[in-house]
């Protein structure tokens, strides 16, 4: 194989190097603003369209919906076709359709835009990830690397309410997908020019059936979350259709071996199976808490959308700030304990929470928020680190997707279960509580979990 496609290429100068993760970080930053400030987009998009409730919330899902369904397929691509090509293709993809969103005449083209923005976003995510594991061999560097990274997640939960609030206030709500074009443009213009190529087929290629199978079985649990709320039985009848899709793909991934798209031995790894589960218990807590969080706050304790946004910045701040520290604790404590430490802080936060639900006062809540916020800055970057270190450089690709995998599907069933133990309670305080402590009883496994599989194990 040619060396610059090798996952074993010449390390890039550290000048380089510094420039290709500016690049990483503003691509999925972007990625995750966008996410974030769309949601803030929706009542002036309905007025400018006349668009009814259902079509505003296809502006959101379309693209969490197609974003879960290509996850698999973008990780396979950046092994094959090469891991720079990807990221950069999805940065193109991201950026051109975050352009037709701006020019949208019809909500019908909106929704287009965003379902295409999702295929961008699945191709970048694990791209960036996989190139992190590749461009930084050393295990130390990559251990900050990933601390950086991570903290871009926490740092678009923290500008991109007010940036977004910003934008729409002054130029409208076209501006926030005008802001998509430059960026992604210097991202893509940085990957040329820093990013090494590298890529490793070894035999893989583009598997059709498990492709569909995978496809639908994500984008079946995905839809589940969806209309679980609004259509319970159609909700029940989607997470079937996934059970079903998923039992169909293991099968088919088993005949193929080493050559499958999703290779069943990756699972045999013990550190690799206790990143995904633990990753899929933080996000299970944490995105139904950050979904259930505002809706109790407007609800109970009479606060707008604006000061409910606001009451959520000492989480994302504390994120960003711990992350960057994350690879200096990994490197002393090893990753076990900094992840099992990270989630039990994390499951304190939400106990705390807990405890302070339908009382007067926010004190006890912030700290809670913020000790959720530094038990994810502990525990997320680790946890990519583990999953992508614990598999062979030629699997990075895939190791990555199937990480971002267990974050979506966490995820997804976190907002389903809490906001149905919410749902379930007597009144909202109540709700509010019960699904705090359960999410919190769910990460104090998790905890114990990496405790016990990663203990000791620093990311190679």
């Amino acid at each position: 194989m040619d060396q610059t496609l090798s996952a074993t290429a010449a390390r890039p100068a550290s000048r380089q190097r510094g420039v290709a993760l500016v690049t990483l970080c503003l691509a999925v930053l972007v990625a995750q603003i966008d996410t974030a400030v769309v949601n803030l987009a929706l009542h002036p998009i309905g007025a400018a369209f006349g668009a009814s409730v259902p079509a505003l919330q296809w502006v959101l899902d379309s693209y969490n919906l197609t974003y879960a369904a290509f996850l698999l397929t973008g990780g396979l691509l950046a092994d094959l076709a090469g891991r720079r090509r990807v990221f950069m293709a999805g940065a193109a993809v991201f950026t051109l359709a975050s352009l037709a969103c701006a020019f949208a005449p019809t909500i019908g083209v909106l929704i287009a835009g965003r379902i295409i923005a999702g295929l961008g976003a699945a191709m970048i995510i694990p791209a960036s990830l996989a190139l992190i594991r590749v461009v930084w061999t050393d295990p130390s560097e990559r251990r900050h690397v990933l601390g950086i990274w991570a903290a871009c997640n926490g740092l678009a939960m923290a500008i991109g309410p007010t940036l977004g609030g910003l934008l729409i206030h002054q130029l409208g709500w076209r501006s926030i997908f005008f802001l998509v074009v430059p960026l992604g443009t210097i991202a893509l213009i940085l990957a040329r020019l820093a990013i090494p190529e590298s890529a490793d087929p070894d035999g893989r290629h583009f598997d059709l059936p498990a492709q569909g199978l995978g496809a639908f079985a994500l984008a079946a649990v995905a839809y589940s979350a969806i209309e679980a709320r609004h259509a319970p039985g159609l909700a029940l009848a989607a997470l079937a259709a996934a059970l079903v899709a998923g039992a169909g793909f293991v099968r088919v991934e088993a005949r193929r071996g080493a050559a499958a798209l999703v290779p069943l031995d990756l699972f045999r790894i013990r550190a690799f199976r206790g990143a995904m589960v633990a990753t899929a218990g933080m996000t299970f807590a944490m995105y139904g808490a950050l979904f259930l969080l505002p809706v109790a706050w407007q609800g109970t304790d009479h606060l707008g959308a604006i000061a409910a946004g606001l009451a959520l910045m000492p989480m994302a701040l504390v994120f960003v700030a711990v992350s960057l520290t994350s690879g200096m604790l990994t490197r002393r404590l090893g990753a076990g304990a900094t992840i099992g430490a990270g989630l039990s802080v994390l499951a304190c936060g939400l106990t705390l929470i807990a405890v302070n639900t339908g009382r007067s006062g926010f004190l006890l809540t912030e700290l809670g928020l913020g000790a959720t916020g530094f038990g994810m800055g502990m525990a997320t970057g680790p946890l990519m680190g583990v999953a992508v270190g614990a598999v062979a450089a030629a699997r990075a690709g895939t190791a990555a997707a199937l990480i971002n995998v267990a974050r979506m599907i966490g995820a997804t069933i976190g907002v389903a279960v809490l906001g149905a133990v919410y749902a379930q309670a007597r009144d909202g305080a109540t709700g509010l509580r019960d699904a705090m402590l359960f999410g919190a009883l769910v990460v104090i496994a998790c905890a114990v979990l990496a405790w016990r599989t990663l203990e000791g194990r620093s990311p190679r």
